[in-house]
């Protein structure tokens, strides 16, 4: 079957590989209808390839037609259209009990010391074939498939694979009093669903990202929004009586603009040897903090920071005296898909589309295409703000 591979440090692209089959009795095997190219698969790129081989299958959002199940499978059959979250989880563990999937005592990465193990995420998470591929092989399909309805466009369902139960978390964790404010750092797709989600919710909500046509997208979801420059913290706080909001979102993660240091370290160890490179990225790595410098400078005091871009670093320097000074909290973590979905299927199914899933998607493509849209999502080059892929 065709699918998009990892090929080196920045370079990936369309190859056959071993077509997706049943393995275990509790698996299921997809074809693929729609699949999207992530923000978090741009770390596969760069920072994260020394964790990458030549040939793996990227790509963790994912829907399709369930077409086989394993012996074991009760809950789906051939036909079914279902969306898969990006995390594999047991659904029966400590962890799972508590809503917190992406900490799975039966998938966890222990040799890695990781969480729950992740569709088409490097050594860390597993190395388990994604889903950017015609097919898709579903493990523990009876709790990690989601079967949906046939009527709506796959556009009103795909992202509860990640993105928008992700975004749901961050304005969740953000803990915005009732009528608050909410500041969004970062107006990719994850970004897009926060701030209409914290819109849904009946929030004050004000926007920074670089990009004018993002900033444009939000604006037609009512979201007022701002250009990143040096004066993106004083327009945050002006906005909301001088003190900052009561939350911020940090939705961009270590792509942030900013940080040349840091943006070249990471670029160089992608260059080295993989054994140098992993065990430099597991002591020495660092992130570009810029985003989440602005956050702990925006957010009023007493306030949250919610992170739900993604950081890898484990030396980064953190303004402690400030955030111990101002009072905050920090809260984060890879989202936990499986916990919220059923919160947010109604609104999706909504024919109102209240949270504009048909309002995302800026480019589409066939797996052929992959190697120049993840160069055009990578860039944000004409516009783009989602690519969608329909094998």
């Amino acid at each position: 079957m065709r699918a998009i591979t990892w090929q080196g440090t920045e370079s990936v692209g369309a190859a056959d590989v071993d077509d997706a089959r049943i393995i275990e009795p509790t698996d299921a095997v997809i074809r693929v209808t729609s699949t999207a190219i992530c923000g978090s698969d741009l770390h596969l790129l760069s920072v994260l390839g020394p964790f990458m081989d030549k040939g793996d299958v990227l790509g963790h959002e994912t829907m399709g037609i369930v077409e086989e199940v394993g012996s074991a499978v009760t809950g789906l059959a051939p036909g079914d259209r279902v969306v898969i979250p990006f995390v594999i989880a047991c659904g029966e563990c400590f962890m799972c009990r508590r809503g917190l999937q992406t900490q799975c005592e039966t998938t966890q990465g222990r040799d890695q010391g990781t969480g729950a193990t992740l569709y088409g995420y490097s050594q860390l998470y597993g190395s388990v074939p994604g889903g950017q591929a015609e097919r898709l092989r579903v493990i523990r399909a009876d709790y990690n498939a989601l079967k949906v309805g046939s009527e709506l466009p796959d556009d009103r369902y795909l992202f509860l694979s990640d993105i928008l139960p992700t975004a749901w978390q961050g304005v969740q964790y953000a803990g915005v009093p009732e009528g608050g404010s909410i500041g969004i750092l970062g107006l990719g797709p994850v970004g897009q669903f926060a701030s209409r989600i914290a819109r849904h919710l009946g929030y004050e909500v004000y926007a920074v990202d670089p990009v004018p046509e993002r900033r444009a997208m939000a604006e037609r979801h009512g979201i007022e929004t701002a250009d990143l420059d040096d004066a993106a913290a004083a327009w945050l706080r002006q906005r909301t009586g001088g003190r900052g909001p009561d939350a911020v979102v940090d939705a961009v993660g270590l792509e942030a603009h900013g940080n040349p240091v840091a943006g070249f370290a990471q670029f160089a160890t992608g260059l080295l040897p993989d054994p140098i490179a992993q065990k430099l990225a597991k002591t020495v790595g660092v992130d570009r903090l810029a985003a989440l410098m602005l956050a702990i400078d925006s957010v009023r005091r007493g306030g949250t920071v919610s992170l739900s871009g993604v950081y890898g670093g484990v030396a980064d320097p953190m303004p402690m005296m400030t955030m111990f000074d101002k009072q905050l909290t920090l809260r984060m973590g890879q989202c936990n898909v499986h916990h919220w979905r059923e919160q947010l299927l109604p609104l999706v199914e909504d024919p109102a589309d209240p949270l504009g899933t048909e309002d995302l998607v800026t480019h589409r493509g066939t797996l052929e295409d992959a190697s120049d849209l993840y160069a055009t999502f990578r860039d944000k080059q004409d516009g783009c703000v989602k690519v969608v892929l329909q094998p």
